[in-house]
């Protein structure tokens, strides 16, 4: 390790922030260099949306996006995603030709596959003359003591690095298999940065005792729901589908609430949104031949029938599932009614990093400027993506964060005259 290379700009990670933030610098006329410890860059823009990566979501238009992100300071968001939204990102790909659709609820895939989006993004570091280190780990990262404009060195297996501005964009902890550390909070952490303890977010979750209460035989079966956490002003809840599992729950409306969800806390599915179940039990019942079965599957037709069956299984109902719907005291069909519209479990924990689509917590973004995206504590550092405390919502929100806070730090850069 006897060669030392001096660069305006290191960025450390080459995902979707740390590529888009490098294209925008080089392009800008600046030297950098974009470090990564994996041998294959863009691994998790590869795997997401099924392939086909849910690259934003048309909701973030450029007005106040804070709502669609979960932080102890949400509001960190907004600057960054009105300077660059979801329009200026499909503009993007449309200079390229790459070809796209709205799946729902405005989220933005590619038609063919996710490779498109790193090739648009390596194309974009070429035309800006990003210098790329692949396979580089990264030993030591300290400030540069000297008089000269430089202010960090970093020393690595390939070579010593210095540069004026350092650019942290190394993600979470979600999908370690791809290359996922906790890198990024230990380098914050060494220039003075608190961190808000990571957890894994847009997640599946687990219960206690579910194969000895059945809930398994239930795997396969998907509906939507509207589930909730908390209560009072931390109340949240997601009208989204849910899917059973032999081990748990999954499904949008599980991922969307897990980033909510706090450990000890109950969660509220609803599993049937568009009735009041016990309104229409109680109300529909008088003079009624048919059987309690029989009619909750008429009145609830776009739940399962293996869900209903399931349901009326269980010991509270099961002796009044064959007798007649007019005979059936109103206290029983109540209780069935809400047990439906409001069931409640109390999770025992998620899948962890290993199954998450995203982390929770990360730097704390009060030490860091919403407008540049540099470091409060030292001048020169820059955290952009998923490494800070700023966890999207499911649907293309966490890629969009990265696109844009990646060009805020780059602006900030390239406007250095130094």
């Amino acid at each position: 390790m006897n060669s030392a290379h001096t660069f305006d700009t290191v960025i450390i990670g080459a995902g979707a922030a740390g590529m888009m933030c490098a294209a925008r610098i080089g392009q800008a006329g600046k030297s950098v260099a974009l470090l990564d410890h994996s041998a294959k860059i863009g691994e998790k823009i590869r795997i997401s949306g099924g392939g086909r990566c849910n690259f934003t979501n048309r909701n973030l238009n450029g007005h106040d996006g804070s709502q669609y992100f979960v932080s102890q300071q949400p509001r960190f968001v907004r600057h960054a995603l009105s300077r660059y939204h979801s329009a200026d990102f499909t503009a993007l790909l449309d200079g390229y030709g790459v070809p796209y659709h709205e799946k729902h609820k405005g989220q933005l895939f590619c038609d063919h596959s996710a490779q498109d989006v790193i090739d648009v993004l390596q194309r974009e570091c070429a035309k800006g003359g990003v210098v790329w280190h692949t396979e580089c780990l990264i030993e030591s990262a300290a400030p540069f003591q000297t008089a000269s404009a430089l202010r960090f060195e970093l020393h690595t297996n390939q070579a010593t690095f210095r540069c004026r501005h350092l650019v942290i964009a190394t993600g979470g902890l979600a999908v370690p298999a791809v290359g996922a550390t906790p890198f990024g909070y230990e380098l914050a952490k060494q220039f003075g940065h608190s961190i808000i303890s990571p957890a894994a977010a847009l997640v599946p979750l687990r219960f206690e005792h579910w194969a000895q209460h059945g809930y398994d035989t239930l795997a396969g079966i998907a509906m939507p729901v509207r589930i909730s956490s908390g209560s009072g002003k931390q109340a949240v809840s997601f009208d989204e589908d849910l899917l059973f599992r032999h081990k748990g729950l999954s499904g949008p409306a599980i991922l969307q609430i897990s980033s909510y969800w706090q450990p000890g806390a109950p969660i509220h599915i609803n599993l049937a949104p568009a009735a009041d179940v016990a309104a229409a039990l109680c109300g529909g019942k008088r003079n009624q031949k048919i059987q309690l079965n029989t009619a909750l599957k008429q009145l609830c037709p776009q739940l399962p029938e293996r869900l209903l069956d399931f349901w009326l299984a269980q010991p509270q109902f099961t002796a009044s599932a064959t007798q007649k719907w007019a005979d059936i005291p109103d206290a029983v069909l109540q209780n069935l009614g809400h047990s439906l519209n409001s069931w409640t479990l109390l999770p025992s924990g998620s899948d962890g990093h290993k199954k998450a689509e995203a982390t929770r917590g990360g730097v704390n973004v009060k030490e860091i400027n919403p407008k540049t995206m540099q470091s409060k504590q030292q001048s020169g550092l820059y955290f952009i993506g998923e490494v800070m405390d700023i966890t999207g919502w499911l649907g293309g929100y966490n890629f969009q964060w990265a696109w844009s806070s990646a060009v805020c730090a780059a602006a900030a850069v390239a406007a250095d005259g130094c």
